[in-house]
């Protein structure tokens, strides 16, 4: 391939009285040579479950389509939000955000966003008010699918349009992070608004995201999909009608490899340029190859926002017991297991907020491994029983647990391992029962169909609230279009009170108050169990420059128009 392939000087026939030209020509023709890789292939671990940016959250998603679309706000390398698609924030000095009486009473607020002048979708059709109103209508249908569905329908309260390029969102409250419009996901009203009009019911199925992928209007950034090969690969072009910075490669193919071990082969056989570190080797992985191989790569480590964990189906009788869900996290040594398997590099998790967080609370609720303490819980919960060295309970059922991760991620299938012999320790069987990537996210998780334990990572965005992961209302369901992201199905009204109050309560000392009494309540409750804060190394080629990680939600791809190819 024209990327991996390197580039070799032209053969001249000079004598060798013309060395000095020779070097010369050399000197010249290197950085135009180098310069002229018109291919950037790039490896992921997992194949997104849908390309509609609207629907299901899934970072091989977010990671492919920041390529070709832009999102309003986001933030960036340096965790501070910024505008993308708009061409400021709102601001209370410059009059862009002002209160207003709420529809249902109380205090509202009005903030207005322009869309950037030149903003085109990828067939020519300029982005608009009308692709705001549109996603805004569509975002409130339930039927629709949308993740973000509480967004529209509880946060905002309406749209006002004042011309082509400008628009004002009315907010329900006044809100703390009320200059982003994050989970606001832009869609082409002109071409999907007949889609969704026809049987909104239908929609997540029929929309061209599904259907015809290839069809440039659905792309926003410095690349448009041209074709997709599902489970496999898709390829990018640029966007002619893209109005920023012109990208550097002629073609982008995303590869999804879902072997953590045949994407390091991919990679060492020059099939793959790039592995991103938001989706690509886990962090062993990475450190055993720069011992091997280092000199041929840049490996670029940041720690982050990424909350490796186990989600806990709470309608499981077993794990519905709060003291089961304290033993299994207290029979486990994650410093160990962390030390072992990562080096150090990824600490122990006690929060779903990290220590690179302002709002963590170092204070919090912390469950050190004791496995006395777990067998104590266990027998506290009925589980006295034995049959085979597993614990059973007076109706002698086993006290037996599935445990489902990502397949082909050798790092998560290495730690299942470890996790499954800690928990015989102490009495408890687990049944390793792994799916493909897309079938985890797509379904299974936003369907609520593990019937045990669930191993991922959240990604977050700096101070995010986990209103969508852990309040009652975000309980994916058929009624709500399986919308939300709690997945566990916890329910709990003092845990959404604080999580209402965290969206309205910006005086700094109060606010941190109430992330503190979060995090008390989740060390409490347990929805999840904790494993460790995540760190992520990209392996690059030596010749792309540019690449910055952000080490949050938004991932560098939304930066790829500064990716450039070093002499």
């Amino acid at each position: 391939m024209i990327a991996t392939a390197g580039w070799r000087l032209p053969r001249l026939a000079l004598s060798s009285r013309s060395g000095w030209w020779l070097l010369l020509i050399s000197l010249v023709a290197l950085p135009a040579l180098a310069g002229g890789r018109d291919q950037l292939t790039i490896g992921i671990s997992q194949y997104p479950s849908t390309l509609h940016p609207a629907i299901d959250e899934m970072v091989a998603k977010n990671y492919v389509l920041a390529l070709a679309r832009r999102p309003f706000t986001a933030y960036d390398s340096n965790w501070t939000l910024i505008c993308l698609l708009c061409t400021a924030l709102p601001s209370f000095d410059q009059g862009t955000a002002v209160e207003e009486p709420a529809p249902g009473g109380g205090t509202g607020l009005a903030v207005t966003y322009t869309i950037r002048p030149g903003a085109t979708w990828g067939d020519g059709v300029p982005v608009s008010t009308d692709d705001v109103v549109f996603t805004y209508q569509a975002g409130r249908d339930p039927r629709s699918g949308f993740t973000a569905h509480e967004l529209f329908q509880r946060d905002i309260a309406g749209i006002t349009v004042k011309d082509a390029r400008t628009f004002t969102v009315h907010l329900t409250r006044r809100t703390c992070e009320y200059q982003s419009l994050g989970g606001f996901d832009l869609l082409p009203a002109h071409l999907e608004r007949p889609i969704f009009e026809a049987d909104p019911a239908a929609y997540p199925n029929r929309t061209l995201y599904q259907t015809n992928p290839g069809n440039p209007g659905l792309w926003s950034g410095p690349y448009r999909i041209v074709s997709v090969d599902t489970g496999s690969n898709l390829v990018l072009e640029p966007n002619p009608h893209w109005w920023g910075t012109p990208p550097a490669f002629g073609r982008i193919v995303v590869r999804a490899i879902e072997n953590s071990a045949a994407l390091e082969a991919a990679l060492l056989a020059g099939d793959i340029d790039l592995i991103p570190g938001e989706i690509g080797l886990p962090l062993d992985q990475a450190l055993a190859l720069e011992k091997r191989q280092g000199g041929r790569f840049d490996i670029l480590y940041k720690a982050g926002l990424f909350f490796e964990h186990l989600d806990v189906n709470l309608e499981q009788p077993a794990l519905a017991d709060q003291r089961v869900r304290r033993a299994l996290l207290a029979a486990l040594d994650r410093e160990t297991l962390s030390r072992e398997l990562f080096g150090g590099r990824q600490p122990v998790a006690d929060s779903l907020v990290s220590p690179l967080d302002r709002m963590f609370d170092p204070d919090g609720p912390r469950t050190r491994f004791d496995p006395a303490a777990a067998n104590r819980l266990l027998d506290e919960a009925g589980w006295t029983g034995r049959s085979g060295g597993i614990r059973t309970n007076p109706a002698g059922e086993k006290l037996s647990l599935s445990l489902a991760t990502t397949a082909g991620n050798r790092s998560r299938e290495l730690v299942e391992q470890v996790l499954q012999a800690q928990w015989r320790q102490v009495g408890v069987e687990v049944r390793i029962e792994n799916q493909p990537a897309r079938v985890l996210f797509g379904q299974t998780l936003r369907e609520r169909r593990f019937p045990g334990l669930a191993m991922f990572a959240w990604i977050s965005a700096p101070e995010n609230i986990p209103r969508s992961i852990l309040h009652s209302t975000m309980i994916p369901g058929a009624a709500n279009g399986f919308s939300g992201q709690n997945y566990p199905g916890l329910s709990n009204p003092e845990l959404d009170r604080v999580l209402d109050d965290l969206e309205v309560v910006c005086e700094p000392k109060a606010n941190r108050a109430l992330w503190s009494r979060l995090q008390y309540l989740y060390g409490t409750l347990l929805p999840s169990l904790p494993l460790y804060y995540r760190a992520d190394a990209t392996v690059k080629p030596k010749w792309l420059s540019g690449l910055v990680p952000t080490g949050h939600l938004d991932p560098s791809s939304l930066w790829v128009e500064q990716w450039t190819v070093a002499p």
